[in-house]
């Protein structure tokens, strides 16, 4: 992916982002982030947001929350459309391939995030949609 890259422009998460960038993706304190790049479904635009995750084996655990919204993030959209996308982890920057979660990892991996954030266990309650999890796989090397 080497066009131009559209950084969400929510406020908060465009500050995050830039404090990603400007500390050589230092996370924040507590909380594993990286920077998620995905292909815009309608635009074709390269689109960049900042996510919390965790791990299980190789791959990153993403969750598509949205806060709790009843629509489900652009981003994860995105992916449906284009599972190809970019990771920034610390450092390093890496092609990686996104799927949902089937049910019986959802299950399996619902807990390791609620522990992780536990903001994800309120969103999940503030709305009736099915909040997804998201495994996103390297490539090739991460490093």
């Amino acid at each position: 992916m080497t066009d131009m890259i559209h950084d969400n422009p929510t406020p908060w998460v465009a500050d995050h982002i830039r404090r990603f960038e400007e500390t050589g993706g230092r996370p924040r304190p507590g909380v594993a982030d990286l920077l998620l790049t995905t292909r815009g479904r309608k635009s074709g635009l390269l689109r960049r947001t900042a996510l919390a995750y965790v791990r299980d084996g190789d791959a990153y655990v993403l969750t598509a929350s949205n806060a709790g919204a009843a629509r489900h993030p652009a981003w994860y959209l995105n992916l449906l459309a284009t599972p190809e996308v970019t990771l920034q982890v610390g450092a390093a920057t890496f092609t990686a391939t996104a799927r949902p979660a089937t049910a019986v990892e959802s299950a399996r991996l619902w807990p390791t995030v609620v522990a992780v954030m536990p903001s994800y266990a309120a969103y999940r309650t503030a709305t009736t949609r099915e909040i997804p999890l998201v495994l996103v796989t390297p490539v090739g090397p991460t490093d």
